[in-house]
């Protein structure tokens, strides 16, 4: 029998929501004029899934499609690579919208700024993103990936020319190494998607970076009619890529915004367990993360983004695997009419989620507590494609993550 889902409304008490300035308007104009100076940029497709939107009865579902995004397979680039500008400005004493593509490659920016080593930590996506961001503007990349990682994905990293390891280490042990890293080599810093304390500059500049996605979709969605989706369901890892689209879509709709679910691997589950405990103060969880999710295999909570979080989203959810794989399986074989998405792992738990709420009645309760019915205009985010090729087979076409 399959494992049920978890989930809970947000009951927390806020706190004074100093972080939505993270995700202004402004931050992330900014952001996406970066990345659009970029000859490989190109606004990645949203989906419109009007036949799967009638068999579940909903109003409509739009999948935003990063399996188009530079290349690369994935959203990550979009975090790493603004970073990575924003702190090179800073470095130079400049404003960010002076380092457009075509400065950064230039003789003259290698004359007045030499280069740098970025370090990170990586499931994959953020890691390659890095590494991809790194060999295109001259710069070099350290990334270290914890145990059980994919030889692909690795592969993926080794191709952009950084220097890249597997650690006997989970996620979050890979955070501190590469920190330590950073700390003893010369022009050597940390480009990580979560923050703690004293880290903090930094992961707010790559959530702005993945503001680019959503101020992208928010375009896509007024160009087909839909002025405001009703719900927006985003997983979360850390927590980095939920934060910065609550945060992005709350600043869009001040007095109206979307209702928000964030959805987490159970195996690691630090969003949801905080807000069980309700208090308002996040929660860690340890142990080796196993999840088919590897991209949100992260036990502890960026500190910026949990501030958000805790403050606008409307239910945090904690998915068994198979929620996932069912997900992978709808969106590749799609409902006639729709178009084929090819989701990764940790991209389409959206989509099992949202298809399990409306077909189970045991869900109810939490369907109609975040109201979704056929009015509901829900927009999804596929944060991957097909990245792990073996896994992705395995799913697809062995059945892997049943769902009976």
């Amino acid at each position: 029998m399959k494992e049920a889902i978890k989930w809970t409304v947000n009951h927390m008490p806020k706190s004074d929501d100093r972080q939505l300035d993270v995700m202004s308007l402004p931050n992330v104009a900014k952001a996406r004029f970066f990345h659009s100076s970029f000859p490989q940029y190109s606004i990645t497709p949203l989906d419109q899934l009007s036949g799967m939107a009638a068999y579940l009865g909903l109003g409509g579902l739009f999948v935003k499609n990063e399996a188009h995004r530079f290349g690369l397979n994935a959203f990550k680039v979009l975090g790493g690579s603004f970073a990575m500008a924003r702190y090179i400005a800073q470095e130079m004493g400049r404003d960010v919208s002076e380092m457009t593509y075509d400065y950064l490659t230039s003789e003259a920016f290698r004359r007045e700024f030499g280069q740098a080593t970025f370090f990170t930590a990586t499931d994959g996506n953020h890691g390659r993103g890095v590494a991809w961001a790194a060999h295109k503007l001259g710069q070099k990349a350290v990334v270290h990936m914890p145990k059980g990682s994919s030889k692909p994905r690795f592969d993926n990293i080794a191709k952009e020319g950084a220097q890249v390891t597997i650690e006997e280490l989970n996620y979050d042990d890979c955070v501190r190494l590469a920190a330590a890293e950073a700390e003893r080599t010369e022009h050597g810093v940390i480009v990580q998607d979560t923050a703690w304390d004293g880290y903090e500059e930094i992961p707010s500049w790559i959530m702005q970076g993945y503001g680019t996605m959503a101020s992208e979709a928010a375009d896509q969605l007024r160009q087909v009619g839909v002025n405001r989706p009703t719900h927006v369901f985003i997983q979360a890892g850390v927590g980095s890529l939920a934060g910065a689209v609550v945060g992005y879509f709350t600043n869009l709709f001040p007095n109206d915004p979307p209702k928000f679910i964030v959805m987490e691997a159970m195996a690691a589950d630090c969003l949801y367990q905080g807000a069980l405990a309700g208090d308002g103060k996040p929660r860690k969880v340890d142990g080796d993360l196993r999840t088919i999710m590897a991209g949100l295999a992260c036990g502890e909570p960026n500190t910026i983004s949990w501030d958000i979080l805790r403050n606008h989203v409307s239910a945090f959810v904690s998915c068994p695997d198979w929620v996932s794989a069912r997900g992978m399986r709808m969106l590749a074989v799609p409902v006639k009419g729709d178009p084929t998405v090819i989701s990764g792992e940790s991209g389409a738990v959206g989509m099992g989620l949202i298809a399990e709420l409306m077909e189970n009645d045991w869900y109810r309760e939490f369907r109609e507590s975040i109201g979704l019915d056929r009015f509901s205009q829900v927009l999804l985010f596929s944060t991957e494609g097909n990245t792990d090729p073996l896994k992705f087979r395995k799913v697809i076409w062995d059945g892997e993550y049943a769902t009976v």
